[in-house]
């Protein structure tokens, strides 16, 4: 299942965000490798994270409970790191709507933050900052590739959008090894399934794991990329280890694209409770939809050889699995 990659041997790691869904899991296979992990995370409600996500790695890891706002604890941190995985964010865009400054804050603030750390304290360290597919907006032609323009339509997105050039201006201009991974609707176990707030995909799967309608905003017509967590993971893991990405924008994502509507019949089906909803759009959500959002990942493909590989009926099976376990630990 997992793709070949190279040891991470005794290579020290450093995980902001690394208690909630992608940092979690990512921490998980950098000790698969052999990486020496650390994790940085305030456990923000706005941001997922929890500790039960990493039950059975606790005594692997090192965990310092700070806010990448504070730029002495980041840097008390980083100094002597050699692979930074920024993972740190504040993912809902209905939050970024209500809660503009917040979300400047973690979102676009912080990340200047890290990398003026790295600018001055430690240079030679590959940074690996997690973007989004939603900083395009409505796409202005299909499949979208790394080139697209961007023209967000929520304030979380516009500020993924920014923060990635900040650390792209970064990487030019001092010379820093840096790389922006852009995901877009990752799908897995230790995800946020609780609360609409976060990818809805998710909550799809909390919703049917309940037994609940799942809810789907007029015909569910408009198509989205859906990637399982371990593809994310190893896309990154390989970002972090290659040259060939230093200053680089990638898109990892699936190779197929899905209507709302499918998704949530697929959840439904695979889960084996709930049952599909349509309800009307509500008018906040109207102003910041997309439509279509069909992206090639032909860049990373032919910089890293890397592919998705878990299929999306596989995915919500093994994810399925997991939350029958741990169900009680994501409700809240």
């Amino acid at each position: 299942m997992k793709s070949e990659t190279p040891s991470m041997q005794g290579i020290r790691v450093f995980i902001t965000g690394g208690l909630g869904f992608i940092g979690s899991n990512l921490a998980r296979r950098c000790l698969e490798l052999g990486a020496r992990v650390t994790i940085y995370d305030n456990l923000d409600p706005a941001s997922g994270g929890r500790l039960h996500n990493i039950r059975g790695i606790e005594d692997d890891v090192e965990v310092h409970f700070h806010d990448i706002m504070n730029f002495d604890y980041l840097v008390d941190h980083i100094v002597g790191q050699e692979i930074i995985f920024n993972c740190a964010a504040s993912t809902s865009h209905p939050f970024s709507m209500r809660e503009p400054w917040r979300d400047l804050d973690v979102n676009s603030r912080a990340v200047v933050n890290l990398i003026e750390a790295v600018r001055r304290f430690n240079r030679g360290v590959k940074l690996v900052h997690i973007g989004t597919s939603t900083q395009l907006g409505r796409l202005v032609y299909q499949p979208a590739d790394e080139n697209h323009p961007e023209f967000p339509t929520d304030i979380y997105s516009a500020n993924k959008s920014v923060s990635e050039k900040f650390v792209l201006i970064y990487a030019r201009a001092y010379s820093i090894r840096a790389t922006v991974i852009r995901l877009g609707n990752v799908f897995g176990p230790r995800a946020s399934i609780h609360s609409p707030e976060f990818t809805f995909n998710n909550y799809f799967i909390g919703l049917a794991l309940q037994d609940r309608d799942v809810t789907v905003f007029g015909d569910g017509s408009q198509l989205r990329n859906v990637l399982y967590v371990d593809d994310a993971v190893e896309a990154l893991v390989a970002a972090s280890l290659s040259p060939a990405t230093d200053g680089e924008t990638f898109f990892a994502v699936g190779d197929h694209h899905y209507s709302v509507s499918f998704i949530a019949e697929e959840t439904v089906r695979a889960v084996g409770r709930g049952r599909v909803r349509h309800v009307p759009w509500p008018d906040e959500r109207k102003t910041t939809e997309i439509g279509d959002a069909v992206i090639s990942n032909g860049k990373i493909k032919k910089t890293l050889g890397w592919t998705p590989r878990v299929s999306f009926a596989e995915g919500l099976e093994w994810t399925r699995d997991y939350y029958l376990d741990h169900l009680e630990h994501y409700l809240r």
